[in-house]
Order: C-alpha cells, then structure tokens, then sequence
C-alpha cells in the first residue's frame, strides 16, 4: 500500500501491528518469538523519513537513513565527524546498509550505539506529531517515551564544538560491551554511555570534570561505580565501570 505521509501511516496502524524500517531489531525479534505482531508496516520509503541537511547550527536526520548512508554524507563528516565515525562501526555491512536511525531508536537496546550520540548531543528526536528532546526520549530498557502507533520521522542534532566516539565492542555481535560518546558545547559537556547499564545514560561526573579540564587526565581521574551496571559473561560490572573513564579519555584524546 502508498502512502503519503506519516500521519496517514499512524491513522491506519492496526493495535498488533509494528513499523518496519530497516527490521534489523524486530525481525530478530519475531524469529526468537519475542514478538509476533500482527502485521508489518514498511514506511522506509515515506518522503517525510528521508534526506540529510544542515541548516546553521543544526543536522537533521532523517529516520529512514541507513547507518551507511550516515556514515558516507558529507555534511554529516564535515558537521559531527564523530557521528558518522559512529554509523560507520555499527554491526557489519549487511546492518549497516539496511538499519536505520529512526528504528534503533525506537528499539533502544541497551547496547546499541545511536542512543549514546543522540542523548550526548542533546538531540531532538521528530515524530509525526511531536518533538520529544534526548533527555526525555530514553525510558530504560527496550522503553522509550514513544507512544503506541508513534512514528519517528526525523532527528535533529545540535553541531558541537567537538564530539568523538569510543566503543570497545562485544566481538561476535559488535554491540557495545560499553561505548562513551562525549561531546563539547559553549555551555558545557555532555557525556553519554551506552552498553554498561540497563539503557543509556549521562555520566554527569565526566561532564563535570571534562567541563572543567578538557583533557583525557581529567576523564581518567574519575572514578565510577560500578553499582547498577550490568555484569555478565561478557564483563563484570565493575570492568565496565572501569572501561567508561578510560573511553571518555581516549574520546577526548581522538
């Protein structure tokens, strides 16, 4: 079926049934039985998902980009370098070319990469109807404040005056076993950590020593606690709450 925009998509959502865009998330999903919608519905295609531009001192992202689309644009290199570093190391080749930003999102696994970029950015996350600000959007684990039948549509990132990306990957699904994005303003820095925890979240002691000194001595000095991180057979909770200064710092060094 064509549609024409999101909104005629979210008017016509059955109650069991999921957006597809990419189904690198949900399709897995539904072959481990973790899911079984109803049906599916395609809107990689809708125009309102499309396109990557700057304008100022904002990129906005379409939902529908592939994380290889990202990671090739121009202006997202010259814009937010250490965005498209990001994309560029997601998964394989094969994820690469058929996720999308709009769907990792919406699926925030607590591993994935495009969490920690959006939430260290300030990002603003566009839906069909609404403007739902980073800090707001991630919810914990698999949650988010998207309400059913709602459609991302695009992102919007703040150009920083710096921004890099560290990840020590889990080596046979390449989530991150932790991944530290860090990201530096006029008013601040803001530092997101993906991997260690039950979902995303500021490390608010990064950004106040960072803020303070900006150099990777600074981010190594802090000690974090390894308390309410994840552990298991990967690496135990207090190795990643090791990993996490010492990303920040290769980050600030990049």
């Amino acid at each position: 079926m064509n549609y024409q925009t999101a909104s005629s998509v979210t008017a016509r959502l059955g109650a069991d049934d999921k957006f597809l865009s990419g189904g690198q998330s949900l399709l897995g999903a539904i072959k481990l039985g973790l899911a079984a919608p109803e049906g599916l519905v395609d809107v990689r295609r809708l125009p309102e998902l499309q396109g990557i531009a700057v304008a100022g001192q904002t990129l906005r992202i379409g939902a529908a980009t592939t994380h290889a689309a990202v990671a090739a644009a121009a202006d997202v290199r010259r814009a937010i370098p250490a965005l498209a570093d990001l994309a560029g190391r997601i998964g394989d080749r094969q994820v690469r070319n058929a996720g999308t930003l709009g769907g990792s999102l919406a699926n925030n696994d607590p591993a994935a990469c495009y969490p920690a970029a959006v939430l260290a950015l300030g990002a603003t996350i566009h839906t069909a109807s609404r403007q739902i600000a980073a800090d707001d959007f991630f919810q914990g684990l698999f949650a988010t404040a998207l309400q059913d039948g709602e459609l991302i549509t695009a992102v919007s990132f703040p150009i920083p005056k710096t921004a890099a990306w560290q990840k020590f990957k889990q080596p046979a699904s390449r989530f991150s076993l932790v991944g530290v994005f860090v990201a530096r303003f006029d008013t601040g820095v803001r530092v997101a950590v993906t991997g260690a925890g039950p979902g995303v979240f500021r490390c608010t002691a990064l950004e106040q020593a960072l803020g303070q000194d900006w150099s990777p001595a600074a981010a190594r000095a802090v000690k974090i606690e390894a308390q309410g991180l994840n552990s298991d057979l990967h690496g135990t909770a207090a190795y990643r709450a090791a990993l996490i200064p010492e990303l920040a710092a290769r980050a600030v060094a990049a």
